[in-house]
């Protein structure tokens, strides 16, 4: 099982392409997005499966992303990718399906978008 549509959340505009490229190619849907208000605009209108979410984005961070969208009741799991260390306390107040340190490998990547169970692990990979 797999997710179908993708959101990615990232201001490097080559790791975005990179990442929709490599889900395209596994028949999974992505869109980018390179900040908080674009996020919320695709969240709005492709209500995507999951959200690839770097936490340091030009006009607000990842995690004002992740209130934004609780304040507005839309749970989407979240993959958070970050080259910011983030603390076991955002990971427990978030819990994303999985942290990913930046740089970090393609494949852990998408073996979490394509093999999910649409659990939550917590995983720190």
């Amino acid at each position: 099982m797999s997710y179908r549509r993708v959101l990615i959340v990232e201001d490097d505009e080559s790791l975005c392409r990179i990442l929709k490229r490599n889900l395209a190619a596994r028949e999974i849907e992505a869109a980018c997005a390179e900040s908080v208000a674009a996020a919320l605009h695709a969240v709005a209108v492709a209500r995507p499966d999951l959200i690839v979410l770097d936490i340091n984005l030009p006009d607000r961070s990842g995690w004002e992303l992740c209130r934004a969208l609780r304040a507005r009741a839309i749970e989407i799991p979240k993959i958070i990718v970050s080259a910011t260390r983030v603390t076991p306390e955002r990971l427990a107040e978030f819990k994303p399906v999985a942290f990913l340190p930046k740089p970090f490998p393609l494949e852990a990547l998408l073996r979490l978008v394509v093999q999910h169970e649409g659990t939550t692990t917590n995983a720190v990979c």
